[in-house]
């Protein structure tokens, strides 16, 4: 249960302001077909996160203990100054519907997704945790908390939200996990 919460709470938080929610408000202003946006968000999400967490698991399996609780450790660090940096996305990187709103929206949102600080960080709680389950579980419902709501309510919620404050909460918990990765936390997993 730790995996998912944990998964959940850091992804949800991270993707404030990042690339695929600013992706998924541009989305909706230009087709204004929320449920078919959705859909391709939920389904390009868990193939991305799927595989990201793939990644993650062979990673621990291949570095062992001792190197993964530092590569782990620090990969927190880094991602809590990844999430202070904001993202930017320009209308025209937005996919023409040539093959309906669902179909755009997973391309778009799939491609966008690799190598983003959400899926970074899937693959470091999948290496963290050995749950890739639930990891995939959290870090999706993370990702769904944060970009319905951008689909369905768009703009007017964006400028409620004070992004400052949801990354600088993001980057203080990923910098808590690195620093108790860092300092043994997670020795009882093997790390």
């Amino acid at each position: 249960m730790d995996a998912f919460l944990v998964s959940t709470g850091i992804v949800g938080l991270a993707e404030i302001g990042d690339k695929t929610q600013l992706l998924a408000f541009l989305l909706a202003a230009r087709f204004r077909r929320p449920l078919p946006i959705v859909l391709g968000i939920f389904v390009a999400t868990v193939a991305n996160h799927a595989f990201a967490a793939a990644v993650g698991a062979l990673v621990s399996e291949l570095l062992g203990p001792g190197v993964m609780r530092w590569v782990l450790g620090l990969s927190f660090l880094a991602m809590a100054a990844w999430t202070m940096i904001p993202d930017r996305i320009a209308p025209e990187d937005t996919p023409p519907a040539r093959y309906g709103v669902f179909l755009a929206t997973l391309l778009a949102f799939f491609i966008t997704e690799m190598g983003d600080k959400t899926q970074v960080a899937t693959v470091a709680l999948a290496a963290r945790y050995d749950a890739m389950a639930a990891v995939v579980a959290g870090t999706t419902f993370g990702m769904m908390l944060a970009n319905v709501p951008a689909v369905v309510f768009g703009e007017r919620m964006a400028r409620r939200v004070p992004l400052l404050l949801v990354h600088g909460l993001a980057a203080l918990i990923f910098a808590v996990l690195g620093i108790a990765t860092l300092m043994g936390a997670g020795e009882a997993l093997g790390f």
